[in-house]
């Protein structure tokens, strides 16, 4: 097995707790304008003398079994801020410009981006893919403030961390923002030697990549973004798209033969976030040992858990016939949902993530706005509370953006119809601006769909031909997945009878009378 050999030695620690809610609850977001790299010819472009690129060893991260190059890039006059670059060399030799990889949050790290590289593959054959740590957070100096692997889930007490974090922290919160961040981006351009980049950027990451688009147009050939946070969108608004999604899979379950058997489960939904009592929150079963939680699930948390589920279509898939166990005092399939991104990779640097999300995102949303967007929804303000909350003690001053200039560069938009973060109509309603784009939305799809079926193939068509219109007709075999059915997951046969109640765990006869090869069939199959 390759050993992990990076520069600065770090690996990122487990996500638990609260940071599990918050850290699928950010968004990556790139951004880029154009102005005048349409008229820039290629003789132009050749003739950019750009400097030679820095020292690199080879190195391996987690997700990718090829090696990488691996730099320190030094950001700062003085040289003592340096950033944390990893490089998937193209294989036949980077013909094509190269496309850098943004990550979310704010807060997460471009690095953990790596197991992206999979299905980008041919991609990577003409193209570096490039994907660099923004500072205070991976491996560029993490600003964690200690909330990692023990963080507390009770939202008083993570403020209460934060604050001694912020009160410790000096100046530091007050110099880190996207400003500095696309400056930053800049910078290792440079210093790559790249005349010409593209970007790609997942959910905040979009947002990074349209700013980097209108302050360096020139430095920009093409965007591709993915969970698209627009400029002028206040994406930690997200009651309403996380109702929207769950509304989505309620059309989707009822069209399910094995689903609709379940009834009327977003009822018992409701009833069960409304009624949560302290009983039920002590003895919760915990999703790692199965024993009583240590600490009281709070009604909040397990809708943080449903909403976060929404992000994966496969985890979502799950959600009705947990919900229909929970209803007969079974919690522990529930119990499982809540815990399937308890150990995720890709955790927020929250030290990164307020500086950014208190300075740029909430500085401009009100209680008004946040009662608004709450009402009528089964998450109502669980998911803003944490930052609302947050922001009261971590002091910074907004950085608001300039209204975005018109842009001409070729840009690939993606969409989940069911995003519960950046719906499709972020994408559609809010980026006029842009006069060359096009959009796929993939029906059923959840938050960041770059992976997705023939989806890295129409990336890698736009890239390689970003005037064309793209066939998108192939979108169309993507589908969700197979709901679950009972304990062992999906039903093996597309239709059974009698599937609601009899998969929800009352159908005991009928597997003793099948015997147990029939009731391994129905049950434990996989479509």
């Amino acid at each position: 097995m390759k050993k992990e050999r990076v520069f600065d030695g770090r690996k990122r620690p487990i996500a638990r707790g609260l940071r599990r809610w918050l850290g699928m609850s950010s968004l990556c977001v790139l951004a880029g304008t154009l102005t005048s790299v349409a008229s820039m010819t290629q003789a132009e472009s050749a003739a950019q003398v750009m400097p030679a690129p820095p020292a690199s060893e080879t190195c391996y991260v987690d997700g990718w079994a090829e090696s990488l190059q691996c730099y320190r890039i030094p950001v700062s006059d003085d040289g003592k801020v340096a950033l944390s670059v990893l490089v998937a060399p193209a294989v036949n030799g980077g013909q094509h410009e190269p496309l850098y990889l943004l990550a979310g949050g704010p807060g997460q790290a471009a690095s953990d981006l790596a197991r992206l590289l999979n299905p980008l593959r041919k991609l990577n054959r003409g193209r570096d893919i490039v994907m660099v740590d923004r500072r205070g957070g991976g491996r560029s100096d993490a600003f964690d403030c200690g909330l990692g692997v023990d963080a507390p889930s009770n939202v008083e007490q993570f403020v209460a961390k934060l604050a001694v974090c912020r009160i410790n922290s000096g100046d530091r919160p007050l110099t880190i923002n996207s400003r500095q961040t696309v400056a930053d981006l800049e910078a290792v351009r440079k210093a790559l030697g790249h005349a010409r980049i593209s970007l790609w950027g997942g959910s905040w990451g979009t947002r990074t990549a349209l700013l980097y688009q209108q302050w360096y147009p020139e430095s920009l050939q093409s965007l591709v973004l993915d969970g698209v946070a627009p400029i002028d969108t206040q994406v930690f608004l997200a009651a309403t798209a996380a109702e929207s999604a769950l509304v989505e899979l309620q059309q989707a379950c009822s069209g399910d033969p094995v689903c609709a058997g379940f009834g009327d489960w977003r009822t018992q939904l409701d009833a069960l976030l409304a009624n949560w009592t302290d009983e039920q929150a002590r003895n919760f079963p915990d999703p790692l040992t199965g024993k009583t939680v240590d600490e009281p699930l709070e009604a909040w948390v397990l809708a943080g858990a449903v909403r976060t589920a929404l992000y994966d279509p496969g985890a979502a898939a799950q959600l009705p016939f947990a919900v229909d166990q929970a209803g007969r005092g079974n919690y522990v399939p529930l119990s499982g949902i809540v815990g399937l991104f308890a150990e995720m990779e890709g955790a927020m640097s929250m030290g990164l993530t307020f500086s950014v999300a208190c300075a740029e995102e909430m500085n401009r949303i009100s209680v008004e706005d946040i009662a608004s967007d709450a009402a009528g929804t089964f998450i109502g303000d669980g998911f803003i509370r944490v930052f609302s909350e947050g922001c009261k003690v971590w002091p910074v001053p907004a950085q608001p953006y300039d209204a975005p200039q018109p842009r001409h560069h070729p840009v690939l938009l993606i969409s989940g119809s069911a995003d519960p973060i950046t719906p499709p109509k972020y994408a559609d309603e809010q980026l006029a601006y842009l006069d060359h784009k096009q959009h796929l939305v993939v029906q059923g799809g959840g938050h960041i769909n770059s992976m997705r079926g023939c989806v890295p193939d129409l990336i890698l068509e736009f890239l390689d031909h970003p005037q064309a219109e793209l066939d998108q007709n192939c979108l169309g075999d993507i589908h969700r997945p197979p709901f679950t059915a009972g304990n062992f997951g999906p039903a093996l046969l597309p239709e059974l009878p009698e599937a609601g109640s009899r998969l929800a765990g009352e159908h005991q006869q009928e597997e003793d009378n099948a015997g147990p090869e029939m009731a391994g069939d129905v049950e434990g199959g996989q479509q």
